[in-house]
């Protein structure tokens, strides 16, 4: 749930002035006292730039995902130290021996941690937890004090350390499993919000994840491209469907285009459950083609 260390230099972050952008506006807003929050849908690269944010931040990092089961206990802490044995006889089956041992202590969670020591915390997908959960973050973002818990002897505020800094990701409100955000929580962190990358950004991301060569990798994005901009999909195909078909055909030693099985990996991945139906206009009550249809075409524009 949680990681104490500083992340290790990301060699393979891909730096364009997309990207650059973003970073420059988010450090803006850190600097300003202000949380972030990356806001889009999945493959946007939300979690990566939440990640390399808070490496140009250079503190020390905590890291939790959005869970429907967390409960305020978990992000703040609680008492723990409740410990109980059995010991059954072999042989008297009817002799049972028991062991408690109640030494109760104070344990910060994740948050706490976070607040008392100046880190930066990452809550990737923070929208997957309650409402009632993420309340705990209200005091701390606005009047920079966490409440403690009345079971938690003496310290019964804390104050927020000054070089703390939060740092949020979340998905689209439609996506399934995602909770709305209190109108009071958005109010306090500075939304960017994400889309697909640019077609520069996403040759350069495909060609770093996947080490194929540039100019191949300009085809392979420039097909999933279309594809996305031809229809109407359940889940729109991202960069990791051209990181996918392109870490694919690279392993492939000496494959060409005009081979099936070339063609094949195209239609594969950008038919899977993953990036759902396409919905093409109709003519006549009849659709234009279907999903495999519609790649095979932009497959043979590309590569004819």
């Amino acid at each position: 749930m949680r990681d104490h260390k500083i992340f290790q230099s990301m060699e393979k972050f891909v730096q364009t002035p997309y990207v650059q952008d973003l970073i420059e506006r988010a450090l803006a807003y850190v600097r300003a006292g202000f949380p972030v929050h990356f806001r889009g849908p999945a493959g946007t690269g939300k979690t990566t730039l939440a990640m390399y944010l808070a490496q140009q931040i250079g503190r020390q990092v905590v890291l939790i995902h959005g869970n429907d089961d967390f409960s305020p206990t978990d992000l703040v802490g609680g008492l723990q130290g409740y410990k109980m044995s059995k010991i059954v006889d072999n042989f008297i089956h009817s002799v049972l021996k028991t062991e408690e041992q109640l030494n109760l202590r104070w344990q910060d969670a994740c948050i706490t941690e976070a607040v008392r020591n100046g880190y930066t915390l990452i809550y990737d997908e923070f929208t997957r937890s309650k409402p009632e959960a993420n309340n705990v973050l209200l005091s701390i973002l606005g009047e920079k004090v966490l409440e403690m818990p009345i079971v938690r002897k003496g310290e019964r505020y804390l104050q927020v350390h000054p070089h703390f800094t939060a740092i949020f990701t979340s998905n689209p409100e439609e996506y399934a499993g995602v909770y709305k955000t209190q109108d009071a929580l958005r109010d306090r962190m500075i939304t960017i919000d994400l889309n697909h990358f640019d077609e520069e950004t996403e040759i350069a991301i495909t060609v770093a994840k996947s080490g194929m060569p540039v100019e191949k990798a300009e085809r392979v994005v420039r097909i999933v491209r279309s594809f996305r901009e031809k229809g109407k999909y359940e889940f729109t195909p991202t960069v990791r469907a051209s990181i996918a078909i392109a870490k694919v055909i690279h392993l492939q030693e000496n494959l060409d285009a005009g081979d099936p099985f070339f063609k094949q990996v195209f239609i594969d991945i950008l038919t899977s459950e993953t990036c759902g139906t396409v919905t093409i206009g109709k003519t006549n009550g009849n659709a234009k083609g279907s999903t495999a249809r519609v790649v095979e075409q932009l497959f043979d524009r590309y590569y004819s």
